[in-house]
């Protein structure tokens, strides 16, 4: 199935990122944090403290896709080797898309890109931000007591992991 199909969004097209998109990324992580806020009642917003430069390094430590419809970046995801995991950060959809499917989309692309070799996939999220851990936990994540080094370091934050198949 086409992304354009699986989200009804027309025009859509996923590609690898490039420093260049770091600009764009940065808006889009902070439009997905902000709206978990808003969502979840709360002020509690882990990582917004990334800036500019650490966005286009982890272009380049990450490999990270992104999703545009027609010119506007409407989502990404990122994914490295940590060990024996495949480590997913940054999940993003623009939070007027939100339900469409795609981050559903993304985080398989995301998993099916792992290689082979990797055993368990990580990832990081907000505490309060349910919309999210129930997604993950549809796609077979679960929550676990003990943080990752990203995650550990992150306020408010909680920690999901899924064995490979």
């Amino acid at each position: 199935m086409e992304l354009d199909e699986l989200t009804g969004l027309p025009d859509t097209r996923l590609q690898a990122a490039t420093e260049a998109d770091a600009p764009e990324l940065l808006v889009l992580q902070r439009c997905c944090w902000l709206q978990e806020a808003l969502l979840n009642d709360t002020l509690e917003i882990p990582a917004l403290h990334e800036s500019l430069e650490d966005v286009r390094a982890w272009t380049s430590t990450w490999r990270v896709w992104t999703v545009r419809q027609g010119p506007r970046l409407v989502g990404a995801v990122r994914g490295k080797p940590d060990g024996e995991d495949w480590e997913v950060g940054r999940l993003m959809v623009a939070p007027d898309l939100a339900g469409r499917g795609l981050g559903r989309f993304l985080l398989a692309h995301v998993e099916h890109q792992a290689p082979a070799e990797l055993r368990r996939f990580t990832l990081f999220t907000g505490a309060k931000s349910t919309r999210n851990i129930s997604m993950y936990e549809r796609a077979g994540y679960r929550l676990v007591d003990q943080p990752g080094p990203v995650a550990g370091h992150i306020a408010h934050a909680v920690f999901l992991v899924k064995q490979r198949a």
